[in-house]
């Protein structure tokens, strides 16, 4: 089962629950794929294979801040990018001016391995 979960993230074998690539952020009005109100001041996120209710950590590689989300949307649709997270998310980030950042995903407090090229 582990392996499942690894290939559909793209997910190198040493880094096992580490997912490393670009987030975004958006403002969403309306609904997300899991049928909730999307509230840009909660610290939710958009991935596309992990299950709702998924809590992340989410880690700025360039400054070395986190934040952990909870996945509530589908997401990216933009090639390159692994996750988008909320406004206040990124706010935590330090990624709102710069609209996008180097990242490091890790799901369910698995422990990081390696290091994100």
């Amino acid at each position: 089962m582990a392996i499942a979960a690894t290939t559909s993230l793209n997910i190198q074998p040493a880094q096992a629950g580490a997912q490393c690539g670009r987030a975004s952020w958006y403002k969403l009005s309306g609904r997300t794929a899991s049928g909730e109100r999307n509230n840009p001041a909660a610290l939710t996120a958009a991935h596309r294979s992990l299950p709702f209710g998924t809590r992340v950590r989410v880690e700025n590689l360039r400054n070395g801040k986190f934040v952990v989300v909870r996945i509530n949307d589908r997401g990216p649709f933009v090639g390159g990018r692994v996750i988008d997270v909320s406004r206040a998310a990124a706010q935590q980030l330090g990624m709102v001016s710069t609209g996008t950042a180097k990242v490091r995903v890790v799901a369910d407090g698995v422990a990081m391995k390696g290091a994100c090229g």
